[in-house]
């Protein structure tokens, strides 16, 4: 195995040491592989395909974006609830690409169908079964309204299936996340296990996102395997709960993407029994870790936003209801205002107050409580009589920034996560396509 070494070395980024990354495991039943297709035109990894030999139950959720990628209609016009393959291209997102995008789906389509069924008769000894187009699925993730390169694609198509590794290490996984980036400065991978009676349950995840990141699963892809045997009714109704608190309560921009795509896929190689409900220990248990994936992945995103220099946390609590509390959240942590004086370490909680107000919801000024880390800045409808500015900037100087809005209104809550603006954000996103 050889790793590509262009897909960790940018001008913006460092080569990250390989401690900083969980150790996934090989997950049974399924085969990994990334390759160039010089979509980037430097070499690098653009091109991964996960492919299941055996078939996978699987679920998928997609951006609410009215725009999309032609992938998603293409993917949903399957109907199929086992798959056996899924491909994956960077630098083009396919979206606005009119009869020429959604044709080029087509057209890899029916040459990944026949490359893989070659392969299925070289390793059967020609008894295998013919795999068909709708037993493939796609994503993309890049550029708006650019061609889509469907020739260069095609054409790394039989490398691809040829380079299908069964055996995935650490590194492996790596390879794998790092050929989905965009603009991420570094691979996101997360890792959990279970044990259930004498099986063990894993669960790997990798995602890209950077920019274009907002609630609804903004531009992030995140893809998530597990050997457990569920059905793929029951991993839809999992994944929706995962991302609840997790893909969709973060944002770096609040600009939705075109073609967020977050699935699960089940490679059935572990039995834990049929006919499961969410009231299982089974599934509870297995549910938990999923939304811990989840939600490191999720917070892998946000640390790494576009020119991001501090992770935020927006808390609020005592809402009237669980959509105040959201609405609020979102209003702090997508205003330009709260995220650049984090930026400059500026203990400006006016423009929090601001957010708040912004966000149409209805509070009581004289019952709001605002606190930045364990400083309460204020209170009773005005500046805290104990506010110290001196110890709030020292604890704005750190990474990571807790910010919580207390209404005292009722009992729901919600906590989203962003990070800050800083001028590196503009420079990224004025040379984008450069």
């Amino acid at each position: 195995m050889t790793i590509n070494i262009k897909n960790f070395l940018k001008d913006n980024s460092k080569l990250s040491k390989m401690g900083e990354f969980q150790n996934l495991k090989q997950i049974e039943g399924l085969e990994m592989s990334s390759i160039s297709a010089d979509l980037y035109g430097d070499g690098r990894d653009d091109l991964a395909l996960f492919y299941f030999s055996k078939g996978a139950n699987y679920a998928t959720l997609t951006t609410s974006n009215t725009i999309t990628s032609e992938f998603i209609p293409w993917n949903n016009q399957s109907h199929k609830k086992i798959i056996k393959g899924l491909l994956v291209n960077t630098k083009n997102a396919n979206t606005f690409t009119g009869k020429q995008g959604k044709e080029s789906i087509d057209i890899l389509a029916k040459n990944l169908s026949r490359i893989l069924t070659i392969k299925e008769s070289k390793a059967q000894k020609g008894t295998s079964e013919t795999i068909k187009v709708k037993d493939l699925i796609f994503a993309s993730t890049g550029v708006i309204g650019e061609e889509f390169p469907v020739d260069k694609i095609k054409d790394r198509l039989s490398d691809l299936v040829e380079k299908l590794r069964t055996e995935h290490n650490k590194l492996y996984w790596l390879k794998i996340a790092s050929a989905i980036m965009t603009t991420d400065t570094k691979p996101k991978v997360a890792y959990e296990e279970i044990i259930v009676g004498d099986e063990l349950i894993k669960i790997c995840g990798i995602a890209k996102g950077s920019g274009m990141i907002a609630p609804n699963l903004a531009t992030m892809l995140s893809f998530i395997f597990t050997n457990v045997d569920l059905s793929s009714n029951l991993l839809k109704t999992l994944l929706k709960r995962a991302v609840a608190n997790t893909f969709n309560a973060i944002t770096v921009d609040s600009d939705q993407s075109t073609n967020d795509m977050v699935s699960i896929f089940s490679t059935k190689s572990i039995k834990v029994g049929q006919n499961l409900s969410l009231n299982d220990k089974v599934i509870q248990k297995f549910e938990l870790a999923l939304k811990k994936l989840c939600l490191n992945l999720a917070k892998q995103i946000v640390v790494d936003g576009e020119g991001a220099k501090k992770f935020v946390t927006i808390n609020v609590i005592n809402a009237k209801s669980l959509s105040s509390a959201k609405n609020i959240a979102f209003s702090i942590a997508n205003s330009p205002l709260v995220k650049t004086a984090v930026a400059g370490e500026d203990p400006n909680w006016g423009r929090i107050i601001m957010g708040v107000g912004k966000s149409g919801e209805l509070v009581d000024q004289k019952k709001l409580k605002i606190k930045i880390g364990n400083i309460i800045v204020a209170e009773n409808g005005k500046i805290s009589e104990n506010y110290n500015e001196e110890k709030l900037k020292e604890y704005m100087q750190w990474d990571s920034i807790e910010i919580e809005v207390n209404l005292k209104l009722g009992n729901d809550a919600f906590k989203c996560f962003t990070c800050d603006f800083t001028h590196d954000y503009i420079d990224i996103n004025a040379d984008y396509r450069n």
